[in-house]
């Protein structure tokens, strides 16, 4: 596991949610902006709910039970989570159950099913003889469930299940970015734990304390999530991508454009990333329009200008929503190169001048 504390902008809320332990719910459904330290936040509540000497509420890091989670090797502690996430966190021979068909068996290759991204039902029923054992050290037994929106209809249903006669003595905690998404039946079983997205200052503050350089443009550049824009600034050349800014350099230009080569560049990366820049940019043409700040790149912040003196906001208007709807449908095209070329097609003809402008 990770790390067991709680970021800075946590702890306050850590410590009023977690000094309820002695009333606490069986299922709680922690939700907010996608990258602001949610999943870091239940690893932390699982530490300190685990903790046999708790200060203050949050986890000693000294007793027993606190190395056995900072190793990650707590039995009373289980994370399910899409096997590709497992993967992606360094999941071995010896994570969850080890059984046929978990990460261990899709890493070794002894399982042809290649890695699932969703929360399988046999996940969830795995957990029954968890649940029937008692806890190690006589305290709580915590189950981390991320992200939530990964349960499928049958996952869902089985988790209900088990929530409509709990356990003894175990805590569920699931983590979601959408809990709209998520069953309604389901939503009805767990309490709502909503963080909040820090403020600028906290979260710029943070980063410069993580060595993030030019940390004002990163949070923008991730919708003011700081763990998200700390991932970004250590993964990205830029806060905004060149082949972003080529798009707006020649959108400004108000000329024709052949998006081709633009579509070759994106169509390599997963269509859930390139789409969600695409959305980003729309809704700073959206905001530059009506004369408002725009919100995730500053860096673009005079092209946009001029493209927006000429642009009528009208036709701006259903592009938005259809950028939603291709972003639905994006992990299921058949043709990646042809699908982003239809996109920015689409967003250069929206962007085109109007006759009047032209003028």
């Amino acid at each position: 596991m990770s790390t067991a504390q709680f970021f800075p902008w946590q702890v306050d809320v850590a410590q009023q949610w977690l000094g309820q332990r002695e009333r606490f719910a069986h299922a709680w459904l922690v939700h907010g902006l996608a990258g602001i330290g949610k999943r870091e936040f239940v690893f932390a509540a699982a530490a300190a709910l685990m903790c046999e000497s708790p200060v203050n509420g949050l986890a000693c890091g000294q007793c027993l039970a606190c190395g056995w989670v900072a190793k990650g090797h707590h039995p009373d502690l289980k994370r399910i989570r899409p096997e590709v996430m497992a993967l992606e966190e360094g999941a071995d021979q010896e994570d969850e159950d080890g059984a046929e068909g978990s990460p261990a068996a899709e890493a070794t290759g002894s399982s042809k099913r290649a890695p699932s991204n969703d929360i399988r039902v046999d996940q969830i029923r795995n957990l029954a003889p968890w649940f029937n054992n008692a806890t190690h050290r006589s305290g709580f037994r915590v189950a981390l469930i991320y992200p939530a929106e990964a349960l499928t209809h049958i996952s869902g249903n089985a988790l209900l299940k088990v929530l409509e006669e709990p356990p003894p003595a175990t805590i569920f905690l699931l983590v979601a970015d959408a809990p709209d998404r998520l069953l309604p039946t389901l939503l009805s079983r767990c309490r709502r734990l909503p963080l909040a997205t820090p403020s600028a200052a906290i979260a710029q503050a943070w980063l410069a304390e993580q060595k993030v350089t030019h940390a004002a443009a990163w949070l923008a550049a991730s919708g003011g999530a700081p763990v998200l824009a700390k991932k970004m600034a250590e993964t990205q050349p830029q806060p905004c991508p060149e082949w972003l800014s080529t798009f707006v350099t020649s959108l400004e230009k108000g000329a024709g454009m052949n998006v081709g080569q633009l579509a070759d560049t994106i169509s390599k990366e997963p269509a859930s990333q390139w789409i969600e820049l695409l959305q980003r940019l729309v809704i700073d043409i959206n905001l530059k329009a009506h004369g408002l700040e725009i919100r995730y790149f500053p860096v673009l912040h005079k092209s946009l200008a001029v493209l927006c003196e000429r642009l009528a906001v009208a036709q701006l208007s259903e592009l938005a929503d259809w950028l939603n709807q291709q972003r639905r449908v994006a992990g299921h095209t058949l043709n990646g190169k042809l699908f982003a070329h239809a996109v920015l097609q689409r967003i250069a003809a929206a962007c085109q001048p109007t006759r009047a402008s032209a003028r």
